[in-house]
């Protein structure tokens, strides 16, 4: 059950209330009213006794003391315009509340070599099948750990992927290797409800539980990169870029809302780099550093 109602807090219950009007995710409905839970627990007071020079300091607390990411800070930012301009009708401090800007960095991905050895090196069954389910369909950990057997369509060879971001349904296609895994991780769990259920069946695996596992076999591989499961969807989408798949397919099997989020595999991509030549190698034979060492006399 989401936490909604933390600390008792009047205003985040009816916060929660309008989200659930709007059809939003219970994530998003959790996320925000902790966001908004934490912001009143800061200053002691309820939000309607809080103004634009509260909301000012605690974006500074939240930068300077706190030292929180720029998603978390972002997150904190749209959870507070939600309940000043929906729930207590403010519109005029949406205004004053500033997102702030995050650094532009390109995805991690992983080499074929490297995540076939990070699924070879997870022993348990159960976590090196969704493991394998993000690589090999470009799944988002939560929408993996979400799928229910039913979900499975092995005579058209597609994954019905239901929990995505924003509640938006879509299907992907499933390779012969991973039904062959689905199947016979089936034959020994033999799930009924969630594909991969937690403590009980009626229960996904716990997300936190896969984002371990993958730490743990990214070490046994000796891989040095930071590797998270989502590591996991953004080499599936390099890896479908470089074997020559356009980019709105790759959009739309990965589910972006925007063409333009799919864009940045474009800077990681392989290919890329490979066609850009560097200036040494218009530089004349005598210039180059190993011919010089190999004949040191020439050289001078």
């Amino acid at each position: 059950m989401t936490p909604y109602n933390r600390r008792r807090n009047p205003f985040i219950n009816r916060m929660a209330q309008d989200m659930q009007i709007r059809n939003l995710a219970a994530s998003t409905i959790d996320s925000y009213t902790w966001h908004v839970d934490k912001f009143c627990s800061h200053f002691g007071k309820l939000p309607e006794e809080l103004g634009l020079e509260e909301i000012r300091q605690y974006q500074l607390y939240l930068v300077n003391e706190k030292k929180s990411s720029w998603s978390s800070f972002n997150q904190a930012v749209c959870a507070l315009r939600f309940l000043y301009e929906i729930t207590l009708g403010k519109p005029w401090v949406i205004k004053h509340i500033p997102f702030g800007k995050r650094p532009k960095t390109l995805p991690i991905v992983l080499s074929d070599q490297e995540a076939s050895q990070l699924i070879k090196c997870t022993h348990n069954l159960k976590h090196r099948t969704v493991l394998l389910t993000l690589y090999a369909a470009g799944l988002r950990l939560a929408e993996a750990t979400h799928l229910q057997v039913t979900d499975i369509d092995g005579q058209r060879a597609q994954i019905r992927v239901s929990c995505g971001k924003g509640s938006k349904e879509r299907r992907v296609p499933a390779s012969p290797r991973l039904l062959e895994a689905l199947r016979e991780y089936w034959k020994v769990h033999r799930p009924s409800n969630y594909l991969f259920p937690g403590k009980t069946p009626d229960v996904p695996l716990s997300s936190a539980t896969i984002q371990r596992a993958c730490k743990m076999s990214a070490a046994f591989a000796a891989i040095g990169k930071p590797v998270s499961p989502h590591t996991l969807r953004h080499s599936y989408a390099t890896s479908m870029l470089e074997a020559g798949v356009d980019l709105l397919t790759i959009s739309k099997l990965l589910g972006h809302s925007s063409f333009i989020t799919t864009m940045i595999y474009l800077h990681v991509r392989r290919q890329h780099f490979d066609r850009s030549p560097s200036p040494i190698d218009w530089l004349p034979v005598r210039q180059c550093p190993q011919w010089a060492e190999r004949n040191p006399h020439e050289a001078t």
